[in-house]
């Protein structure tokens, strides 16, 4: 069996690639919403925190952009990557810059998340913002 649907696992046909592709949606859906107790309970029950979506988007990524520090905190602590870049070139730190997330950014400087990494980093798009206080945080 497949998770995009093309094989057959015998038991079930693509019902199975289906329900494992909703799932994955669901978690997605889960970091971007800040939906730490259905997110947890699937990392727990043995879901990859390494899980990324078809443009490389991790869920680290998906959480530090959309601005859940509890999830973020979570992710890092299971090991994530801090640094962990999508198919853009883009990072976590990066993208908590861009939206304005000082508190996720905070977390994954601690976490050793290089300002400096991606494309554009961290450091280039608070330049770019006059996000001021990020640019300290990375000082």
């Amino acid at each position: 069996m497949t998770l995009d649907g093309s094989g057959e696992d015998g038991a079930g046909g693509n019902d199975g690639a289906a329900a494992a592709i909703a799932l994955a949606h669901a978690l997605f859906d889960a970091a971007r919403q800040g939906d730490t107790g259905t997110l947890t309970r699937y990392l727990d029950a043995g879901v990859p925190y390494t899980l990324t979506n078809t443009a490389g988007d991790s869920l680290l990524m998906l959480a530090a952009y959309s601005g859940h520090p509890a999830i973020v905190r979570d992710l890092l602590e299971r090991g994530a990557d801090a640094d962990q870049a999508n198919d853009r070139g883009q990072t976590p730190l990066a993208g908590a810059v861009f939206k304005g997330h000082t508190e996720v950014a905070r977390l994954l400087v601690t976490a050793g998340a290089d300002p400096d990494a991606g494309t554009p980093s961290a450091r280039a798009a608070a330049e770019m913002f006059g996000r001021a206080e990020l640019l300290d945080l990375f000082a």
